[in-house]
């Protein structure tokens, strides 16, 4: 095989912006994108110190999302589901605020305060993506914010579908 340099550049360059891994990357405009940063008034008034997420191309990368009502800093009652269908519901409403929806989501990363909930956070999960199954880790960890049971982020692709 007899690549130009200009193609393999073009391949590393695509392989080091793809990774996120924050090396310097000196980028042709055609493999420039534009950060958007994506947020509203409510969650802006919640003085967090991150963004719902953020597009870079045609890849929405949502920020980790836990049972609580949107514009609220407290967790909805009833438990490892009920926050599971919250958070669920959360990614749903961020995800169409943004032209989205779940069956553009490519990939979830959930956190779980015990990880004896995954059969319970299951049950919601599957009922709440309705059939299609990106990919995913599950994973325990020592505290969630608030004290919450639950807390998922994805990766979802821009558009509707």
């Amino acid at each position: 095989m007899n690549l130009t340099l200009n193609t393999l550049t073009a391949i590393i360059v695509g392989l080091l912006v793809g990774c996120g891994d924050g090396l310097p990357v000196t980028q042709t405009p055609e493999h420039r994108h534009e950060l958007i940063i994506l947020s509203t008034p409510a969650q802006d008034a919640l003085n967090l110190p991150f963004a719902e997420g953020v597009q870079v191309g045609e890849i929405l990368y949502l920020s980790g999302q836990i049972g609580v009502k949107e514009g609220s800093l407290e967790l909805v009652p009833g438990g490892i589901q009920a926050e599971t269908r919250q958070t669920l519901e959360n990614i749903r409403t961020i995800l169409q605020r943004h032209g989205s929806s779940m069956n553009n989501v490519i990939k979830c990363t959930v956190f779980l305060k015990d990880m004896a909930d995954w059969p319970a956070m299951n049950e919601v999960y599957v009922e709440m993506f309705a059939g299609h199954r990106p990919a995913r880790s599950a994973l325990g960890a020592s505290g969630l914010a608030l004290n919450g049971h639950v807390e998922i982020e994805c990766i979802a692709l821009a558009g509707t579908g």
